[in-house]
């Protein structure tokens, strides 16, 4: 997941010139004085004109994650960004004027306010018609792209497809011309056979037709194929082993899944963390997609290759969620939950606690619904005193270089 105040001013200029742009840094350069009024509502200090709706959906999803009620401003100030139809932009200044034309919304938005309102609970009317209004923009393809009419890519399917999940829709049974996001998906992998890219998925294909890898849409894929949101937890490792493998027939999501996990283990296996390549400048560490691998490798049951990142972040990231604001709190939160960490003590830090010192004070710190449960059962007997592991059902950023992913095809397997 991306900053997605870069994503969205990316994804503006792509419609503008008609071009396909690259990946923005995960890192990004200090923020000038923001251009409009922050609201009391929102989380973080940062201009919010790219990514408001973005960083509040996540705060908001990572608060109730983590059993924390938010605030009812802070609430309020996402419900109150949603337009007539059902769609979110990534900021409306004046939410008094009605959406038109001119306002971009964007799929990214809107599924991010499905996946934070769906968990929230209490907003089945404003999920309706955000999830009414991402079936109507959805591609003959069967995936999504970050604005409306644009060709699908691997971020923008996924998150959808995590907010239809969130929404309690099947997402293999969202289909438009007979296709689902799955079917958009396995066109954006990248056969095994390749072994410096294989596994992976692409952002989008070039104006060639090619795939590249990239991590972004990779650790989005894994999430998309699993049918799952930003917040999810530990799958089952697998019985067979850790391998990409091809397949003489189009992959099932379970494929899709397992090959991009392979993807993203051999990426973070010898530094313990992703990079981010931009032209022209020296590879670093780039947090949040090493964030969002995590969640992609625990949610595929491949733990033992997530230790490591998540150890590293623990490690090293204090520095950039502080730049960075709640979407990266956000961001490791969902890393520690997945991998059944506890993020009140990452690496020292307590990020449910920084999170909310960006914002509105919450309501209150509640332990999250299955705690709740384990403890009413401990009042019964004492001799359980487990609290169960963090709850919650259940995004990104969605702009990146292209990851690929992989396609059919026999072949070898290539172990990470």
């Amino acid at each position: 997941m991306n900053i997605r105040r870069s994503a969205a001013a990316l994804a503006a200029a792509t419609v503008v010139l008609g071009v396909a742009v690259p990946a923005v840094a995960a890192t990004p350069s200090p923020t000038p004085t923001p251009s409009v009024a922050i609201s009391d509502g929102l989380y973080g200090t940062t201009d919010p004109t790219y990514d408001g709706v973005w960083r509040q959906s996540l705060a908001l999803l990572a608060q109730r994650t983590t059993g924390v009620t938010p605030a009812d401003r802070a609430v309020a100030w996402l419900t109150g960004q949603q337009c007539a139809n059902g769609a979110f932009a990534a900021f409306r200044a004046d939410t008094a004027k009605a959406c038109d034309a001119k306002l971009m919304v964007d799929t990214n938005s809107t599924a991010a306010a499905v996946q934070a309102l769906a968990a929230l609970g209490g907003h089945q009317a404003e999920t309706e018609k955000a999830v009414t209004w991402l079936k109507s923009v959805q591609n003959a393809d069967g995936g999504w792209s970050y604005t409306p009419g644009g060709a699908s890519d691997a971020n923008s399917t996924s998150v959808v497809a995590g907010a239809m999940a969130a929404a309690g829709q099947q997402p293999a049974q969202v289909k438009k011309a007979g296709k689902s996001s799955y079917d958009a998906l396995v066109k954006l992998s990248i056969r095994c056979d390749d072994d410096a890219e294989g596994g992976a998925f692409a952002y989008q294909p070039d104006k060639k037709g090619g795939l590249a890898a990239n991590a972004d849409a990779t650790a989005a894929g894994v999430l998309g194929a699993l049918g799952k949101g930003f917040v999810t937890k530990a799958g089952t490792a697998p019985k067979d082993g850790y391998a990409c493998g091809n397949s003489p027939e189009p992959l099932t999501p379970f494929e899709l899944a397992r090959n991009g996990s392979a993807y993203l283990a051999q990426s973070v296996q010898e530094a313990g963390y992703l990079k981010s390549a931009l032209p022209g400048a020296e590879d670093q560490p780039d947090y949040g997609n090493t964030a969002d691998a995590v969640v992609a490798l625990a949610a595929q049951g491949w733990t033992k290759f997530a230790k490591k990142p998540l150890g590293w972040l623990e490690q090293n990231s204090a520095a950039w969620a502080k730049q960075s604001g709640p979407a990266a709190y956000a961001q490791l939160i969902f890393a520690a939950h997945a991998m059944g960490a506890d993020p009140r003590h990452f690496g020292g830090a307590d990020l449910v606690a920084q999170l909310n010192a960006t914002g509105p004070a919450p309501q209150a710190a509640t332990k999250a619904t299955d705690q709740a449960a384990d403890t009413d059962a401990d009042k019964k007997d004492d001799s359980d005193s487990g609290y169960g592991v963090w709850w919650i059902v259940g995004v990104f950023l969605v702009v990146g270089i292209g990851i690929g992913f992989l396609i059919s095809g026999r072949g070898r397997k290539r172990q990470p």
